[in-house]
């Protein structure tokens, strides 16, 4: 199975071949400060699954941790920690040209999560916003 993506100005697109060994949501304080966003879907591959066109920008965000991410539009795309995942690269699952094809399976860093992400389930949900129908 092959996955493609790509960042939101297209300057940097990448595929993955096969499967991922999961497909987490990240809740952690350092994903949530480097997308700005409460929740990254993160698909981890092994890195010569992978390949890369363009060249993303790369920012140590923590020792031995490495984020890359598109220098024209700012969108996260890579993620990588060789004391962690060894020879693996983790893709932010939603630069995924279908992000619906692969289904997350588990939530990590919970202790960093607010804690009313328990109640998500409880917010009234529009189709796009609300007053439009």
């Amino acid at each position: 199975m092959a996955m493609t993506g790509r960042c939101q100005c297209g300057a940097i697109s990448y595929a993955a071949q096969g499967k991922p060994a999961h497909h987490a949501l990240c809740h952690c304080e350092n994903c949530r400060r480097s997308a700005g966003a409460y929740v990254i879907g993160w698909a981890l591959f092994p890195r010569d699954a992978v390949t890369i066109e363009g060249t993303p920008v790369e920012y140590e965000s923590s020792p031995e941790t490495t984020r890359q991410f598109c220098g024209t539009c700012g969108t996260g795309l890579f993620y990588r920690n060789e004391a962690v995942f060894p020879g693996q690269v983790d893709i932010q699952s939603a630069t995924l040209d279908d992000p619906g094809a692969l289904p997350p399976q588990v939530r990590i860093q919970m202790a960093d999560a607010p804690g009313w992400m328990g109640n998500m389930a409880d917010l009234p949900e529009f189709a796009r916003f609300p007053g439009e129908e």
